[in-house]
């Protein structure tokens, strides 16, 4: 037995309700979802910081890299099954992909947002990542401490603040 949209929810919650299921824009003129894209760069950030390519995780998934790049621009949403094979394979747990998440992502409301100005997460920029990636393959504990020791105390300005990150 099939039930339409109105039948199925007039079913649910009373004759007279209009409930829309799915999403109420235009798919291919729509943009990503915030929430999609947050967790898109969480597997990228740790697939990179894995050093895995696009390529690996996707074999690993039985996908193609180019359904890899959607997941991680948020172009495509990642299912809840696939989220944990990610999680699996990533070896962090789902909650990882929602770590940090930024509150007015998840805010609901009639209001407009307030528009603050657009930052890069420092810590999802190639850069960072290629540094922490470098830092980690230093073997000896003693160089990997001094080395730590030295960008610390390159970072202070003459003020005593850091520097903006360019």
């Amino acid at each position: 037995m099939s039930y339409d949209t109105r039948s199925y929810a007039a079913a649910l919650f009373g004759k007279g309700t209009d409930v829309v299921f799915g999403a109420q824009e235009d798919p291919m003129t729509s943009s990503p979802d915030p929430i999609d894209i947050h967790v898109g760069s969480r597997v990228r950030l740790r697939r990179t910081l894995l050093g895995l390519s696009q390529v690996k995780l996707a074999q690993m998934l039985g996908l193609t890299f180019q359904q890899v790049q959607k997941y991680e621009k948020g172009n495509n949403r990642i299912g809840s099954s696939r989220l944990f094979h990610i999680s699996k394979i990533l070896d962090v747990p789902v909650a990882y992909f929602f770590d940090e998440i930024i509150a007015p992502t998840l805010a609901g409301g009639v209001a407009e947002p307030s528009q603050a100005p657009y930052e890069v997460d420092t810590m999802a920029r190639r850069e960072t990542l290629e540094l922490v990636r470098a830092y980690y393959r230093i073997a000896d504990p003693d160089v990997r401490r001094r080395v730590y020791e030295l960008v610390k105390s390159m970072s202070q300005s003459p003020s005593g603040s850091n520097p903006q990150i360019a």
